[in-house]
């Protein structure tokens, strides 16, 4: 295994999440290994970490705070854009696990990205989809 790792978008979110220390620290664990060359993203995580910090954080991001997120920890991990055949592999996942389409899509960008596991509460812990292997990374042990 390579040990390489995809974030779903939900890990980044709590990272700022003030009411669950311990969810908190895990997922900063997570992507500070993810910015030392463990992890990955897509844009799919980008927008959508970016909607939620703007609009539904209990105290929602500045623009100047999202620009600096962006530079210093989103553009950095993102790895996967946007492109027809990651929407084509999207729909192959639809249709193979039966997601929804945006989960699809996660999963289409962790199985391009060459990730052996996909971080995500989202998810069931333990599915193995294809070599993604899906992780909660908050479920007790």
């Amino acid at each position: 295994m390579s040990d390489r790792y995809f974030l779903d978008t939900n890990i980044l979110v709590y990272s700022f999440d003030e009411t669950d220390r311990r969810k908190r620290e895990g997922a900063r664990e997570l992507i500070a290994a993810a910015l030392e060359g463990a992890g990955t993203i897509s844009f799919q995580v980008v927008q959508e970490f970016l909607n939620v910090a703007l609009r539904k954080f209990a105290r929602p991001m500045t623009i100047d705070e999202a620009q600096d997120y962006l530079d210093a920890v989103l553009v950095p991990l993102c790895r996967v854009h946007s492109e027809p055949d990651l929407y084509r592999e999207a729909l192959a996942a639809r249709l193979r696990w039966r997601f929804s389409f945006y989960d699809s899509l996660i999963v289409a960008a962790a199985l391009r990205s060459g990730c052996d596991i996909l971080y995500s509460e989202d998810l069931q812990h333990g599915q193995q989809l294809g070599r993604v292997t899906v992780m909660d990374p908050f479920q007790a042990t």
